[in-house]
């Protein structure tokens, strides 16, 4: 069957569960690797005076990390650079917020050259190789410059850009010609799917069949949506333990008769912070009955401290939450409390469960766990209501959410006031419907679906070196 490679920017550690809350990307290749045997390939996270390629390998439960030392000039201009001041705010729909500079296009072909080359001594000819993320999109033209001929897939974790968006980008056509080094291709959603599709036609000159191949730069590409999942079984296994069980009972004291509604993030422009704290300002200045009646928990883990776009956020964000508490505050309640620190996930998990409102509302977002983590937390026989931006992912899947558009103040407002009011049986049904599409399409179903999909790829044929 061969062995699975994964290739990420940062790897965790795979056989942790229940652990600190690291991401939905940890979380769920730690479950892939342990399935299938695995190497975890990526940046330690450390950097060194001078790049020397030596890597550092450790042995867990059923899968192998490898990671490699970056020197700080690549941490500069590959990560802080054109990884996050370049592709991430255009991928987001911030083209104002992207910088193009020279100096971090070539740290990123270096870094990726730089993966490729110390890669390559671990890989065996059966293995299948699966590449993740932003970070790393030219590293399949790297490696198949290389001679590698296996099977090697690539899985963009953040939204694709509308094609005239990525068209600000220098260079856009250059980073779509390295896609089509991949053989398998995967989107979050239908809508990233769309976006590509409509680059590759109408910018690149290229075609798509009905089967999902792609054609163009003279090469082909199987592409498809597998949309992320919650590795709903650990999850659960997590609200169950004694550290979930104290958080619900500590909040429950904490809610001194009122109601919450909850928001969980990391602390990131594309999140739509400061556009929910207006809509939930609004909704107390229309709502005068919920007015120490109600309060929202925002828990936001800061995050990429070292980009100036991060540091305006968070500044913004105190401002904001200082001015509405300031206004609306009354001696005994506050209507935000506003957290910078993150929490493990059975912790989550047992703050959720007490939540009346789960506000998962993101300018942007290729999947959103925290959607599936709420509704995986709520009690069966009184669950809390998720409302969901129409721009996450997972709206494509979690219908019976309330879908919002995130730029409209009135409109999550409403969300709001309509959750808070909604029911017993109404959220029950919804609740119902939304759980059932947890635990169906989970992270392992995610896998499986990805993993099977490479394996079906013929195995490409490299043309002759020149």
């Amino acid at each position: 069957m061969g062995r699975l490679i994964v290739v990420s920017n940062r790897v965790g550690q795979p056989d942790q569960s229940g652990g600190p809350s690291v991401g939905g990307l940890a979380m769920a290749l730690g479950a892939a690797l342990r399935e299938y045997n695995g190497v975890w390939f990526g940046w330690s996270g450390r950097t060194v005076e001078t790049f020397t390629g030596g890597l550092s390998v450790q042995r867990g439960q059923g899968a192998t990390v490898a990671t490699v030392d970056l020197e700080e000039q690549d941490r500069q201009e590959y990560y802080n650079g054109y990884a996050n001041r370049t592709l991430w705010p255009l991928f987001h729909y911030r083209i104002d917020l992207s910088a193009y500079e020279r100096s971090f296009n070539e740290g990123y072909a270096r870094v990726n050259a730089r993966f490729a080359q110390t890669l390559l001594p671990l890989l065996k000819p059966d293995d299948f190789i699966w590449v993740h993320d932003y970070h790393l999109i030219p590293l399949g033209r790297e490696l198949r410059r290389r001679g590698v001929k296996n099977r090697i897939g690539f899985f963009l974790h953040i939204p694709w850009p509308a094609r005239r968006l990525f068209a600000t980008l220098p260079f856009h056509r250059e980073l779509v010609e390295a896609v089509f080094d991949y053989d398998l291709v995967g989107f979050q959603s239908e809508d990233s799917l769309s976006a590509f599709e409509d680059y590759v036609e109408r910018e690149a000159g290229g075609t798509v069949g009905p089967n999902g191949r792609f054609e163009a730069f003279g090469r082909s590409l199987q592409a498809g949506v597998f949309p992320i999942g919650l590795d709903t079984k650990a999850f659960l296994e997590g609200a169950a333990t004694e550290a979930a069980s104290a958080w619900r009972d500590r909040m429950r004291v904490s809610l001194a008769g009122r109601r919450m509604i909850i928001g969980v993030d990391r602390l990131d422009y594309s999140k739509g912070l400061e556009e929910r704290f207006l809509a939930y300002e609004e909704y107390l200045s229309h709502a005068p009955e919920a007015l120490e009646q109600v309060f929202l928990l925002q828990i936001a883990t800061p995050s990429r401290d070292e980009v100036a776009a991060y540091q305006e956020i968070r500044a913004r964000l105190d401002a904001v939450t200082g001015r509405i508490n300031g206004a609306f505050a009354t001696p005994d309640w506050v209507p935000i409390r506003y957290v910078n620190r993150s929490y493990r996930r059975d912790e989550l998990a047992g703050i959720y469960g007490v939540a009346a409102i789960g506000l998962v509302t993101p300018l942007r977002d290729g999947m959103n766990l925290v959607a599936k983590e709420y509704v995986a937390a709520q009690p069966p026989e009184d669950p809390g209501v998720l409302i969901l931006s129409r721009f996450a992912g997972a709206a494509e899947q979690m219908g019976e959410a309330l879908i919002v558009n995130p730029f409209s103040r009135e409109e999550v407002s409403d969300a709001i006031r309509e959750g808070l009011a909604m029911p017993l049986k109404e959220r029950v049904r919804r609740w119902e419907a939304l759980m059932a599409g947890v635990r169906r399409d989970d992270v392992d179903a995610w896998r499986d679906a990805f993993v099977s999909a490479l394996r079906a790829v013929p195995q490409r044929e490299l043309p002759p070196a020149a």
